[in-house]
């Protein structure tokens, strides 16, 4: 394993428990810590940010450009993920089977459109 893979690893690992564990406390209102909730999953955002940073340096790869094409991507995965989310909370939290399933089919479309615009199609 490559030392850059084994830094991802280890920085992409704690993000991702910093994040869930502050979705956790924010989420359960019983436990009463939806303030240090925030911030602890704001820390886990900026490990992982960091944590991509970093791999990138590493293996020597330009920087990431930003631009208008970039967000737009990002903004669909966002959209979604979110419909996606939505369909599943409409199926099994609230019982709307039919209007969950709708929600939740155009949630999975917009994350499949994403390949050919990202990629493009080609022979």
């Amino acid at each position: 394993m490559k030392k850059s893979n084994f830094v991802a690893l280890i920085l992409g690992t704690v993000g991702c428990v910093f994040f869930a564990l502050g979705m956790c406390m924010c989420l359960i209102q019983e436990w009463g810590v939806s303030r240090q909730g925030i911030v602890c999953g704001a820390a886990g955002l900026v490990v992982l940010l960091a944590d991509l940073l970093i791999w990138r340096k590493m293996e020597g790869k330009a920087p990431i450009v930003v631009s208008p094409r970039t967000l737009g991507l990002v903004a669909l995965g966002v959209a979604g993920a979110l419909l996606l989310g939505v369909g599943m909370c409409l199926s099994m939290v609230f019982g709307k089977l039919v209007a969950g399933i709708v929600v939740g089919l155009i949630g999975i479309v917009a994350l499949l459109l994403l390949i050919p615009l990202a990629k493009g199609l080609k022979d």
